[in-house]
């Protein structure tokens, strides 16, 4: 039988695997973005308060996710325990010396922070720094990403360009000459990137909101 926290984990397994946050996947799903926060996983009598089927087929729906891919997070496999990840600024990551050829995090200047385990050996964490990115990230939020998981249309993903630009955006589109991205703020505009100009790409797995 599933218990409470199991049902919630694999909730909160979904949102990462999306580079969201547990209010972002209810807001992607069309629900009240306050669905899935922890404060409502328990009702004012204390007792535990279930995701309903009609939600979760929504959540489904919504990340591209099939009911057996869910199964999988449910099940043993899903419970991965966290786990400690090189971090930098996000604006640190533009300089040289932190990065191999394939955007792999190599060379000293890393700290460490703990986050649940993204399933990429690989994988280390961005802390955002600035305004630019509100309301999606807020300056000290942390953000997991994984050189090695695929990317695909409606990712949110880091962008570092040749020149040293490192951007958090959505991905609308890759071609082989050029990606084109999705500013999180309405403040900036969308930037497209020659293919020739990008250095690597990156997939948020999971954000500390």
């Amino acid at each position: 039988m599933l218990k409470h926290a199991e049902i919630w984990r694999a909730l909160d397994k979904l949102a990462a695997e999306n580079g969201l946050s547990a209010s972002g996947l209810a807001r992607k799903a069309g629900l009240d973005p306050t669905a899935f926060n922890k404060s409502k996983r328990i009702n004012p009598q204390g007792k535990p308060r279930w995701p309903t089927m009609e939600s979760v087929a929504k959540v489904l729906d919504a990340t591209d996710a099939t009911l057996a891919e869910y199964a999988r997070i449910l099940g043993p496999a899903g419970g991965r325990s966290g786990r400690r990840y090189p971090v930098i600024g996000l604006a640190k990551a533009g300089q040289g010396g932190f990065f191999d050829d394939a955007g792999y995090p190599t060379g000293s200047g890393w700290d460490e922070v703990e986050g649940p385990d993204v399933g990429d050996p690989n994988a280390y964490a961005l802390e955002i720094t600035g305004e630019s990115m509100v309301p999606v990230y807020r300056p000290r939020d942390v953000i997991i990403v994984s050189p090695a998981a695929p990317t695909k249309a409606g990712d949110r993903v880091v962008v570092r360009t040749r020149g040293g630009e490192v951007m958090a955006k959505e991905l609308i589109r890759r071609t082989a000459r050029r990606i084109e991205l999705k500013s999180v703020s309405t403040r900036h505009v969308d930037p497209v990137v020659a293919a020739k100009d990008l250095d690597w790409i990156a997939r948020i797995m999971w954000v500390s909101q």
